[in-house]
């Protein structure tokens, strides 16, 4: 079973790629099957990681970045191919 993980967040107004960065710069505890980073308007940034493992398995998350780099809590939400 394939498993994806999307982690999504928004910048502080202004400081978009500073978050881009950090997150370019998160490594996992180990390599998921396949790792994609995008963005959006409003500063905001997406990653979703692909792991070989069942729903409910424990994979290595990206964490949260310091409170001073957002404006909210990060998003997260777990999908399984279909």
């Amino acid at each position: 079973m394939t498993v994806a993980l999307m982690w999504e967040a928004r910048a502080v107004v202004g400081r978009g790629d500073d978050l881009l960065a950090w997150v370019r710069a998160q490594e996992l505890a180990r390599e998921p099957l396949r790792r994609e980073t995008l963005r959006a308007p409003q500063d905001r940034v997406l990653v979703i990681t692909w792991w070989d493992a069942e729903y409910d398995a424990e994979v290595p998350e990206l964490p949260e970045p310091d409170s001073d780099l957002v404006t909210r809590a990060v998003h997260r939400w777990r999908f399984e191919a279909v």
